[in-house]
C-alpha cells in the first residue's frame, strides 16, 4: 500500500515548465499535474513574450488561473516589477510559492482563491499593467474574467491583456480594449489586447 501510495505521489508531481528567456533563463521549474491544468507551451510563450517585450520590464503582472505559473515566471524573469499568482488549487498554490522560493523571488505573491471572486472586488485605483487569462476551457472563464477587470478598475490605462482560449473561441471585450494580435496554434487561440481608458 505505502509503495502504491509513492507511486502515486511520484506520477502526481511529475511535468515541469521551463523559462525561456531573461535572469532565470533555461531553468526548470516543477508541476503538480492536476486534471485541467494544461501549461502554455513554449511556442506559444515565445510568441506571447515578443509581443511583450517593449513593456514587460517593470511591468506589474497578474496571472490568473495561473497553475503552472508559466506566464508569471516568465515575466519576472524578464524583469517585471511584481506578479500576483492566483491559483484556487491549495496544493498547486503551495507549489507556486515553492517555486518561487526556489528562485528566491521577493516581488511576487500567490493568492488561493477562486479568480473570479478575488476580482469580484471594486478597486478605487487600478492595479496591473499586463495579465495573463489562461483559463480551463469549456467553462466561459475568459470572458467573466474579462468583464470583472473591466467592470471594477483593475486595469491601468494602455494595460495589456493577453487571452489563451480554445480554437476560434469567441469573444466579447469591452469597447475601449482594441485587438493588438491574434494567433491560433493547434488547438489555442491566443489574442492581446490593450485597454485603452475610459471614454469621454
Amino acid at each position: 500500500m505505502k509503495k502504491n501510495q509513492r507511486h502515486s505521489a511520484q506520477e502526481k508531481n511529475k511535468g515541469e515548465v521551463r523559462i525561456i528567456a531573461g535572469l532565470w533563463r533555461g531553468r526548470k521549474l516543477p508541476v503538480l499535474n492536476s486534471e485541467g491544468l494544461r501549461p502554455t507551451g513554449d511556442r506559444v510563450k515565445e510568441t506571447l513574450f515578443n509581443w511583450l517585450m517593449p513593456y514587460i520590464v517593470d511591468a506589474r503582472c497578474l496571472d490568473c488561473f495561473a497553475g503552472s505559473g508559466s506566464l508569471g515566471f516568465e515575466a519576472l524573469s524578464r524583469q517585471a516589477k511584481a506578479v500576483t499568482f492566483l491559483e484556487l488549487d491549495k496544493t498547486i498554490a503551495s507549489q507556486l510559492n515553492k517555486n518561487l522560493t526556489t528562485l528566491k523571488c521577493t516581488n511576487a505573491q500567490v493568492i488561493n482563491q477562486n479568480t473570479l471572486t478575488y476580482l469580484n472586488q471594486a478597486q478605487n485605483t487600478p492595479h496591473f499593467d499586463v495579465v495573463f487569462i489562461d483559463p480551463p476551457f469549456h467553462f466561459n472563464l475568459a470572458e467573466q474574467t474579462i468583464h470583472l477587470l473591466a467592470q471594477h478598475n483593475w486595469l491601468h490605462n494602455d494595460a495589456l491583456i493577453y487571452v489563451e482560449t480554445e480554437r476560434e473561441k469567441l469573444l466579447t471585450v469591452p469597447n475601449n480594449w482594441q485587438l493588438l494580435k491574434e494567433k491560433t496554434t493547434g488547438q489555442v487561440s491566443y489574442r492581446l489586447y490593450q485597454n485603452l481608458g475610459s471614454s469621454i
